[in-house]
């Protein structure tokens, strides 16, 4: 912008003003302050279609009230120079910011007029945020604003000459357009009421007769009475009850037959709430848009097709999966089913140092299963918790492992300290070089060598797990004892007062029954180390960690519990007699 004294005379108002084409504005409060010293603050102004002609932006109060005081007799003439900041022609969005900006500053402008302002700037490519920022106003007042759109012209009219109050218009947003379109008659008829403010709003929810035009049913079939207006042409139901069971049944049929077209959805909006289309996005069908009945308390029902949130718009932009129910609280947290899964993952691969051919089998299994590369992995053996971490690295299982583990690299001719799996498919060489060396050790060193590759590729918490240490007959107990880690995890109340019955008795249990978890978890422990006074109960392992695992309740289908009902399940479908069975020719040879 560059600043000028522009003459009064070559300053015509702008149609990008906010308050372009209203009535002369009241100038009271300035005019005698710009009758004395002129117009102190720079107006805006762009240039005009005519060569030396501006356009008023900002200021219209300033300059109407400067040509007052020009008109009054023994005016100072300097009164006709107007100091101004002159914009760069064509941005008409500019101009419209600069003038809601400036005139939000000095008198605050009714909401038809942000809303007229606010719509030009959306025309002109600004999206809501945009307008909230330069504003410094929240969404949420951009989008009530721009709610005035609902409004019929004529009433937005009738507001900009401030024949309706602001109470009557906002509640007026809220209405069809039919009940709009009514209220307006009772404006045009001088011998009815017009309810405004909040009249308007019991007026509009409660109360209103029901117009047969809004039945979604064959009237022909409808039981109920239905009264003529003899003076129009509309008819009324004379019983809302038997309306509205009439037309819930018809919402019911069309929601099934949108279901039946392959809509994800059907949202019935009840008269109580809104549908309003600034918080939903347009969506077809094919990806996940649903069907909105917004039912109105006047009988009036509004199908909207395709739409979602616009929340669930947003995540789908960034390819996030829709939000569902909220799953029921499992028996084990997350960090304590970890605990668990490692723990067991560590004792079946110690005790397959003593079972290379279970181990044998495994690794022949998983080279089956696998990918066709067979890219072999280890188990990271990953926790973000530091207490679940330090008691698997230091439990009796995970020490006797990596102690045979370094033996067995040392054996192959590689570094202790390095990892055993590189995690890649390797190269030629390298698998060449490894095998001449596998082939000159004996079969036992082979086997020890399986043990330590399948312990270290078992997936912690899989079905294999529980396979291999239930093959095995694994007693954990001879591999774990309960410490501060497993304690500090267990806050299921449900699942401690099993636990106290199981280290304590039911007796105990039922006289705990109400006490915290932490005073649960003190019995346990108490049990367990024989303090207090209380029996000590040895090789005590919660029931998740045995094999073959079971659950405290009746939530506990999960972790370790699923795991073993595949295992079930793969058995059973084994063990099921098949024809031509081909273990048959194994059986003779052998």
């Amino acid at each position: 912008m560059k600043l000028e004294f522009i003459d009064i005379g070559n300053i015509d108002d702008s149609v990008v003003n906010m308050r372009h084409a209203r009535k002369a504005p009241d100038v009271g409060d300035i005019l005698p302050t710009v009758r004395k010293r002129g117009i102190l603050v720079p107006v805006i102004l762009r240039p005009g279609q005519t060569e030396g002609r501006f356009e008023l932006v900002a200021g219209r109060r300033r300059v109407h009230a400067a040509r007052l005081a020009l008109d009054e007799d023994g005016a100072d003439p300097d009164l006709g120079r107007v100091p101004a900041a002159i914009m760069a022609a064509g941005d008409d969005a500019a101009a419209l910011e600069a003038s809601l900006i400036e005139n939000l500053a000095r008198l605050d402008p009714d909401e038809v007029t942000q809303w007229e302002t606010f719509t030009r700037l959306v025309k002109q490519g600004r999206t809501v945020d945009d307008i909230a920022a330069t504003f410094g106003l929240p969404d949420l007042t951009i989008r009530r604003v721009l709610a005035l759109g609902n409004l019929l012209p004529r009433i937005r009219s009738l507001y900009a000459q401030e024949k309706i109050d602001r109470a009557t218009v906002r509640h007026l947003t809220l209405a069809s357009k039919s009940q709009q379109k009514a209220w307006l008659a009772l404006v045009d008829d001088t011998d009815a009421y017009v309810p405004s403010g909040h009249q308007l709003k019991a007026w509009l929810f409660g109360g209103q007769s029901i117009p047969a035009r809004f039945a979604l049913f064959d009237l022909d079939g409808f039981k109920g009475a239905i009264l003529a207006d003899l003076f129009g042409d509309d008819r009324y139901f004379t019983d809302a009850d038997a309306f509205w069971a009439a037309q819930n049944a018809a919402i019911d049929a069309r929601r099934d037959a949108y279901l039946a077209e392959g809509w994800s959805d059907v949202v019935i909006v009840p008269p109580s709430d809104h549908f309003s289309s600034w918080e939903y996005e347009k969506t077809g069908k094919r990806k996940g848009g649903r069907i909105y009945v917004d039912v109105r308390s006047s009988g009036e029902v509004t199908f909207h097709e395709g739409y979602v949130t616009r929340q669930e718009a947003r995540r789908a932009e960034r390819g996030e999966a829709p939000q569902g129910e909220k799953p029921e609280r499992p028996e084990l947290t997350s960090t304590l089913q970890t605990y668990v899964d490692l723990h067991r993952h560590a004792a079946v691969r110690a005790a397959l140092l003593s079972h290379p051919g279970v181990a044998l089998r495994l690794m022949v299994a998983h080279a089956i299963v696998g990918s066709p590369l067979w890219t072999v992995r280890p188990e990271p053996q990953s926790t973000r918790n530091d207490e679940v971490r330090e008691s698997v690295e230091t439990c009796r299982a995970e020490a006797l492992f990596d102690e045979r583990r370094r033996a067995v690299l040392a054996m192959l001719g590689f570094s202790p300290d390095e990892p055993t799996m590189t995690g890649g498919n390797g190269d030629d060489y390298g698998v060449v070089s490894l095998f001449l060396r596998l082939i000159d050790l004996p079969d036992p060193a082979i086997l020890e060598v399986v043990a330590i590759v399948i312990g270290e590729t078992l997936a912690s918490g899989s079905a294999a797990v529980a396979a291999a240490g239930s093959e095995i007959g694994i007693v954990m107990a001879d591999w774990w004892q309960a410490d501060e880690a497993l304690f500090s995890l267990l806050r299921d109340r449900e699942v401690l007062g099993r636990i106290v019955a199981e280290v304590a008795g039911e007796t105990v249990a039922a006289a705990n029954a109400k006490e915290k978890a932490k005073t649960l978890k003190r019995i346990v422990a108490d049990h367990l180390e024989g303090r207090g006074g209380r029996d000590k109960v040895e090789n005590w392992v919660p029931r998740w960690m045995q094999f073959p695992p079971s659950a405290y309740t009746a939530r506990g289908g999960v972790g370790t519990v699923a795991a073993q009902a595949k295992v079930a399940a793969a058995r059973d479908m084994a063990a099921a007699p098949r024809p031509d069975d081909p273990a048959e020719p194994f059986a003779e040879a052998a």
